[in-house]
């Protein structure tokens, strides 16, 4: 398979984006310190990864899913390799509701941000271990000494504005408990209706309750949670099902009563 894309730079470190990210073909930019490389996947040269949009049935011109050999259909994004074809198949889309699990996939989500989630998957294990396993009140007490730790550390992404905003975040995060804990304020904002995408270009990238979570969120205090990380964050914990109809995941997060 070969891919056609940008080589983004984040400060001193240099990152692969020849990977698809999350959600859709497209990296988000929002919030970002720079611009998010533009991605082209060259079906042609993957035969056992055909266009969907020119598999059978599909007359759209839309991009629906990537069947197996076996006949499992997943999104493009997930086929394109090892790492993310199980992030997909066992993680993405299940409910997260734990604080240290929540503040884990906002502060991911952050550094996400104008790259590819394939290279934040990569450095996951990586970012548990430099930001004390997500612990929000170890977090919290990072300073001066830990943020130069961090943006010394060639195993993570480094950007000390999303560094000092993931400490920042684990004190809002603190503060949450107050007002019942970021589980129960991230998942008071749950739509009332769900996403029924047949092809990528079906699935938003924001929403209406992603804009008024992240509003909440940043009068909470929280930084670099706009929009589109909101909605991002909303589909990679299961408070919308954004798998395409057909997929084998779909429905499978439990969430959801009306599965199609």
């Amino acid at each position: 398979m070969t891919y056609k894309s940008d080589i983004h730079t984040d400060e001193s470190t240099i990152i692969d984006s020849n990977l698809a990210p999350m959600t859709n073909p497209f990296a988000r930019d929002e919030e970002a310190t720079a611009q998010s490389p533009t991605q082209f996947i060259d079906f042609s040269a993957a035969p056992s990864m055909p266009n969907p949009a020119s598999e059978p049935g599909n007359t759209t011109g839309k991009t629906g899913l990537v069947f197996d050999s076996e006949g499992v259909g997943r999104p493009p994004w997930a086929t394109t390799s090892a790492l993310l074809r199980e992030y997909y198949d066992t993680e993405w889309g299940m409910p997260v509701r734990d604080e240290a699990g929540l503040f884990e996939r906002l502060t991911l989500e952050g550094f996400q941000s104008g790259l590819s989630w394939a290279t934040v998957l990569r450095k996951r294990d990586d970012f548990r271990i430099a930001f004390a396993g997500f612990n929000p009140d170890a977090v919290a007490a990072f300073g001066p000494a830990e943020v130069e730790r961090l943006l010394n550390n060639p195993k993570i992404i480094r950007n000390r504005r999303k560094i000092e905003a993931a400490i920042n975040n684990a004190n809002a995060t603190i503060k949450l408990r107050e007002k019942g804990g970021l589980s129960e304020f991230i998942w008071s904002f749950m739509p009332e209706e769900n996403l029924y995408p047949r092809f990528m270009e079906d699935i938003p990238k924001t929403s209406e309750k992603a804009k008024e979570l992240s509003k909440a969120l940043k009068k909470e205090g929280f930084t670099f949670v706009g929009p589109v990380t909101c909605h991002a964050l909303m589909e990679a914990i299961g408070m919308v099902d954004a798998h395409l109809i057909g997929s084998h995941r779909r429905g499978t997060s439990g969430v959801w009563d009306d599965v199609v």
